[in-house]
């Protein structure tokens, strides 16, 4: 019975990758559009709902967003009701693993191994230094807009290096990391690159049926550099003192083309579902994302009350109330909030006892720029807040796969993103059915 393995290419643009091809880039992609082709999968087709917290969860459970209703990153964890790959597949007598899938959660009874996205929290299956490695990941990556690691999470980063870095990888840390050190965007191919050193690893020790890896470093370089990208064709440009020359885009497909060339290589009786949940595309228009440098203490400033704060990607955090009244209490008070120009601060979700919260000012924050409340009024809001991207890439419902089951030419041109949950389960059914024969 061949096994799986799941690669999950956040959002990567095809269109794009096969303009790289045809310049005689990416020759492992190249191989594998020309041999297995590329197939299409639809998903939502509404802007609100083209989230990759969203899709991935579709891809996940094989529902679209009207049959399970998960709206935001972490949301999972309180939907016990809805059944993933990994416990389906484990259920079925099937050993699984997962590396960092998105919003996912471990509900699996012994997989082996599970490390969860560093958004959504749960129990880390694997090695204590894996576990260590999850949180200091999960530390590095939420504070990323500040810059910020604390030195226990590099100690632990730097001991997961020396343990799980493969030697056929030496040379791309070396040069990857000296890019990391004069480039912050470069600092997500280093995360990428170990995240796959750990999974090739862990597969290959505990050899599960069906194991995914999630690499989110195209998306998160997308919409930070796309229109810096040598096959963008289209009018915008960054500023110059955010421009890059280096070509980001280039620079992390590469790598994922050196990283399946290795996939491909390491598990040659695989099969292979390579996916993008989604893709970007040049976003029309320029918009600045900003993140609080400290939720807890700009909220207090305001007179929030709450029990905890958990900061979720770039613009995105949760707050966590005592009760009803004190959320709906917080939820007025934070949904006045203006800045001096007019425009309002945030979007609140209130959930109850809790609110999901988004910085959403659009522009450049001029440094005198003030904020105010019904009562109060404040200053500095640029000293509060980080800057972590102008958007230059927009989520579009076309996504991706790759399968290695399929010839090119043989396959439907689109699919729903639903059915790749379909095609894990199919697999394992019909090579059981064989056997039984």
């Amino acid at each position: 019975m061949k096994k799986i393995l799941q690669i999950e290419l956040n959002e990567v643009n095809f269109d794009f990758v096969r303009a790289y091809c045809a310049q005689g880039k990416l020759p492992t992609l190249n191989w594998l559009i020309q041999t297995r082709g590329l197939i299409e999968t639809t998903s939502e087709d509404t802007q609100e709902k083209l989230e990759p917290w969203i899709q991935w969860v579709s891809a996940h459970i094989g529902l679209s967003f009207a049959e399970h209703g998960v709206f935001r990153l972490g949301d999972i964890l309180n939907r016990p009701d809805l059944r993933q790959i990994w416990e389906v597949l484990e259920s079925n007598g099937h050993s699984v693993g997962g590396m960092t899938p998105m919003n996912a959660r471990n509900a699996c009874v012994s997989p082996a191994f599970f490390i969860p996205d560093p958004w959504t929290r749960g129990p880390v299956v694997g090695s204590p230094l894996i576990r260590r490695l999850y949180h200091a990941v999960s530390q590095i990556v939420n504070d990323n807009a500040q810059a910020r690691a604390e030195k226990s999470s590099l100690a632990w980063l730097g001991a997961s290096l020396l343990r799980f870095a493969r030697p056929e990888n030496y040379g791309l840390y070396v040069s990857i990391g000296a890019l990391a050190w004069r480039k912050r965007w470069a600092r997500a191919l280093l995360l990428d690159l170990l995240l796959a050193d750990v999974f090739i690893r862990e597969t290959h020790r505990t050899g599960p049926d069906f194991a995914s890896l999630f690499l989110n470093a195209a998306a998160h370089i997308q919409h930070h550099h796309m229109f810096d990208s040598a096959v963008y064709n289209g009018p915008h440009r960054n500023p110059g003192w955010y421009r890059e020359t280096d070509d980001p885009v280039l620079r992390v497909y590469d790598l994922y083309d050196t990283l399946l060339s290795q996939i491909v290589r390491a598990f040659p009786d695989h099969r292979l579902l390579i996916a993008t949940g989604l893709h970007q595309v040049p976003h029309p228009e320029q918009i600045f994302y900003w993140r609080l440098r400290d939720h807890a203490a700009f909220l207090r400033e305001l007179g929030v009350d709450f029990e905890r704060i958990e900061p979720r990607m770039s613009r995105d955090f949760l707050v966590f109330c005592e009760d009803q009244a004190q959320a709906a209490k917080a939820e007025h008070l934070l949904s006045v909030v203006t800045a001096d120009d007019g425009a309002l601060l945030f979007e609140v979700d209130n959930r109850g006892d809790s609110l999901f919260v988004m910085l959403r000012y659009p522009g450049d924050i001029p440094s005198s720029l003030g904020y105010k409340t019904a009562t109060q009024t404040f200053t500095e809001l640029r000293a509060k807040c980080a800057f972590v991207a102008i958007k230059n890439g927009a989520h579009d419902g076309i996504g991706y796969l790759i399968d290695t089951a399929e010839t090119a030419g043989t396959h439907p041109h689109q699919v729903q993103l639903t059915s790749l949950f379909t095609r894990a389960i199919e697999h394992f059914r019909n090579a059981a059915a064989l056997s039984d024969s």
